[in-house]
Parts: structure tokens; C-alpha cells; sequence
């Protein structure tokens, strides 16, 4: 078994001044840190891209407690083609929903649910409740899904994510019941994850990444990224590993001793992000 904790997905932005006033005015989310990096990251973390990128983490809460949204943005690229693969992430927020129609942010509906648009077309489904004080926000994050019995063998038999729900068209897989699920869709077709793809993250102890390691490749599963470590300038040095599953959805795992230290909220984040924002150059 693994002891996993749901951490964040990771969405590769095109627009940060747009998409910071989405998170922050529309979804009420707060800045917990923003890191800038000269060079693509090793593990892909920022995409297939070299360049000089930023990493800001946002969301209800402390990265402890919360599961969070990584806004990567490669200065430079304006533009990311999206695919079928993000299907969305749900919140419990009428207050959102209540910001969305002040602010004339389109509020849309599909199946029953409403939903918001991030830029870029992530689509954000909201509950219409009042924002829990008491648990995180964010409910879950659902994926598409081309087969839903190799996605199944693949999450629950070995990753050991526990199957909350299942139907014929969909399972609901989570670490614990306190924590964000992750959802799967079969689709009826192919996944096509286009230039926008983005990454879920999850934390397990150090001395469980090599188990995950070996039951990967007993399994010859695909390894992205073997198990490395990556620095932050001025912070913790973490150590991940970097899986696909059978759609490609590609999966974190950091360790969770080292990430504690690294996902530290930084009070001085949202001053930050609106100074990179604001000499930012590459898209004049």
C-alpha cells in the first residue's frame, strides 16, 4: 500500500494576468507561493519546454490541507492547444458563483452543473453551496479515460488508490476519504492530451518511492522521470518520480518529508506574482 496524499494539478498557462484574476477574484483562491526558474525543469515539470518559466501554487488553503492548483507559465508561449483530457475540477463555492456574475465572468452549464472557464478553456464545475470552512473546497479532478478497466487496474491495483465510486462509465479513486478524489471518464474513444496536458501530484514517504519504483516497472509501466531531485532556489530540495498511465495522464509522486518543507506558504508570493507579472516582457 501506498500512503499517498492527494497534492495538486498542474495547468500550463498561457495568460497569467487574466488567469490570476480568475483564481483570485473569480474562485476566491489565495497565492501560497510563486517561484521563478531560469531553465526548464528536469522533470518536465513546466512541459517540454527549456526556457525560462514560473510555478505559482493557489488555492483555498495551506498545501498541507488543501488541494491546490500549479500554474506553470514558459515566458514566451502564448498559446497551448487543448485536448479531450481534462474533463475539470469540481469546488463546493456559490460564492463563486456569486463573484463570476458580478465580475460578468460567463457562468455556464453542462449536464445539469454549472461551470466557469479558466483562460486557456480548463473548465472549473461548481457546486452551488456555501464554501465549506471546516474541509478543503476542492471535491475533485476528472480525467478522461480511454479504457476504464486498464485505468482501474492501473490506479487502484497499482497505485492502491480505494474506489469510492464506480458506475459503468466512471470510477472515483482517492487516497482517504478526507482528501480531493480523482475521477475517470471513459470517453468511448482515444485521449488526446494536445499541447495543454497537465500533471496531478501526490505526496508519499521518502522510503515508498522506490516501491513505487518497482512496481512500476514490474508491471512495465512507463516511467517519465526516474526517481530525482529537484532544486528550488532558497528552499527544500524534494525528490520525484514521474509516471504515465495508460492514457499518458502523467502522475507525480513526491516524496512528502521534503515537499512539507518546500510547499511552506510564502507571504510575500502575491506581491511577487504581480512583479513578474508586471516586467514581464515576452509577450509584448
Amino acid at each position: 500500500m501506498i500512503d499517498g496524499r492527494a497534492l495538486h494539478f498542474v495547468f500550463k498557462v498561457a495568460d497569467r494576468t487574466l488567469t490570476a484574476k480568475f483564481y483570485r477574484e473569480i474562485l476566491g483562491m489565495k497565492v501560497l507561493r510563486h517561484e521563478e526558474f531560469s531553465e526548464g525543469c528536469e522533470a518536465a515539470c513546466n512541459g517540454p519546454y527549456a526556457n525560462r518559466w514560473s510555478k505559482t501554487m493557489i488555492g483555498y488553503g495551506p498545501e498541507d490541507t488543501h488541494f491546490v492548483v500549479e500554474l506553470t507559465y514558459n515566458y514566451g508561449i502564448t498559446y497551448y492547444e487543448q485536448g479531450n483530457d481534462f474533463l475539470g475540477l469540481t469546488i463546493q463555492s456559490s460564492e463563486s458563483l456569486k463573484r463570476a456574475a458580478a465580475a460578468n465572468w460567463p457562468v455556464k452549464e453542462h449536464n445539469g452543473l454549472k461551470y466557469v472557464e479558466a483562460p486557456g478553456g480548463y473548465k472549473f464545475y461548481i457546486i452551488d453551496k456555501p464554501q465549506p470552512v471546516d474541509k478543503d473546497p476542492v471535491v475533485k479532478v476528472a480525467l478522461a479515460s480511454s479504457n476504464l478497466a486498464k485505468s482501474i487496474a492501473y490506479w487502484n491495483g497499482l497505485l492502491s488508490l480505494k474506489i469510492f465510486e464506480k458506475t459503468d462509465k466512471s470510477v472515483l479513486l482517492g487516497f482517504s476519504e478526507n482528501q480531493a478524489k480523482l475521477e475517470l471518464v471513459d470517453i468511448g474513444g482515444p485521449v488526446n492530451r494536445a499541447k495543454a496536458y497537465g500533471r496531478i501530484a501526490f505526496s508519499c514517504p521518502y522510503d515508498q518511492q522506490p516501491l513505487i519504483d518497482k512496481k512500476i516497472q514490474e508491471a512495465n509501466g512507463k516511467i517519465l522521470t526516474p526517481l530525482i531531485s529537484l532544486d528550488t532556489p532558497g528552499k527544500a530540495t524534494v525528490r520525484v518520480i514521474i509516471l504515465a498511465d495508460p492514457d499518458d495522464h502523467e502522475i507525480c509522486f513526491v516524496d512528502d518529508e521534503s515537499f512539507r518543507q518546500l510547499s511552506q506558504v510564502d507571504p510575500n508570493s502575491d506581491a511577487d506574482l504581480d512583479k513578474f507579472i508586471k516586467s514581464d516582457k515576452s509577450r509584448a
